[in-house]
């Protein structure tokens, strides 16, 4: 396995650690690591686009962000070059892209499964700017699948298309009815799907009481069979919390409770100490005692925590600081000196 990449690892040694890919494998792609760069700044992390629930990226060549499984069983966001044509819409082509076996099949990487079941079909996409919702009628093969798989082609679904600029809610329909339920295990559809309604890769902190609980998403490292390192977004159930932001980079800081399957893109002994939102910036104040002025950080770490904090409170960009200071640059030398914004490409792995 190649070797991990932490704060504190890199001050120890007195240089950084090796670069937690392979030669050659990147977890973002090279437009993504310049997007990150002040004073650009991607919201989402789908297609490019204004508000229209579809990028205006017909004829072109684009980056698309669909969920699929792992072989971990984990769902994770791919980055997937593609076309859009003069006549398709980017959501749509994003499900399509998605069915198992479908006609994009060989453009997805190996070890990752598409969800959406075998020959369905999307019958008809619609659009609504004014809610920013997503309409999907598929076709009579949807409905056959294992009840195992409903959540996780739900969570797939929601998170693909909510991925697409303009779209932040999903409702399913089934050969021109709308589902108030999935058929197999019975999920409900009767509101509106949205990310933080649905979450993705459902955990609970030990002794949490569901009832009385705060989700959070936090992003966390994997490794194909190839040794390719990329994110994948876990939503933990935590003790109530009047801070998610403040929750969440606690628990990335605590780690993955699956410690076999995922990995820490921080080490325990940094120190949360102050975090605040003004408008759509927050600003993420750590403390690292081994942390010496000058020093560059893995970049994974910087944009896990920029993930996990525009996911939790719908900030646009993220300003981060350490021990006070905001001078902060990676190991890629991207600047950190001003806010930064999310990432527009997640995980472009190639097929």
């Amino acid at each position: 396995m190649v070797q991990k990449r932490w704060i504190r690892g890199a001050l120890l040694t007195g240089v950084l650690a090796l670069p937690i890919f392979t030669a050659g494998c990147g977890l973002f792609s090279q437009e993504t690591s310049q997007s990150i760069d002040p004073p650009q700044v991607e919201i989402q992390d789908g297609t490019e686009g204004a508000e229209t629930g579809q990028a205006d990226v017909q004829g072109q060549g684009t980056h698309m962000t669909v969920y699929l499984e792992d072989h971990n069983g984990y769902l994770a966001p791919i980055s997937l070059q593609t076309t859009v044509g003069a006549n398709e819409q980017a959501a749509q082509k994003a499900l399509e892209m998605m069915v198992e076996n479908g006609s994009y099949a060989d453009q997805l990487p190996k070890d990752f499964r598409a969800m959406i079941p075998q020959g369905t079909q999307i019958k008809k996409y619609t659009y609504d700017k004014e809610q920013k919702l997503a309409i999907v009628d598929f076709s009579e093969p949807f409905t056959n699948y294992s009840a195992q798989d409903e959540r996780k082609i739900v969570e797939a679904i929601t998170w693909t298309l909510t991925a697409v600029p303009g779209i932040e809610q999903v409702e399913i329909w089934h050969e021109g009815v709308k589902l108030t339920e999935m058929p197999e295990d019975g999920y409900p559809l009767d509101e509106p799907l949205t990310r933080k309604a649905v979450g993705i890769n459902i955990e609970t902190a030990e002794g949490v009481n569901y009832s009385r609980s705060t989700p959070v998403t936090l992003y966390f490292s994997a490794q194909t069979a190839d040794d390719v390192q990329y994110y994948v977004p876990v939503t933990r159930l935590v003790n109530r919390s009047d801070s998610p932001a403040q929750a969440a980079l606690e628990q990335l800081i605590a780690g993955p409770l699956n410690q076999k399957e995922l990995t820490s893109v921080i080490l325990p002994d940094v120190i949360v100490k102050n975090i605040a939102q003004e408008g759509d910036v927050v600003t993420v104040d750590l403390e690292d005692e081994f942390y010496e002025e000058g020093q560059k950080l893995p970049s994974e770490m910087l944009q896990a925590l920029v993930l996990s904090v525009t996911e939790n409170t719908g900030a646009t960009t993220v300003q981060i600081k350490l021990n006070g200071e905001a001078n902060v640059v990676d190991d890629k030398d991207n600047s950190y000196t001003e806010p930064v914004g999310r990432p527009a490409h997640v995980n472009a792995i190639k097929s």
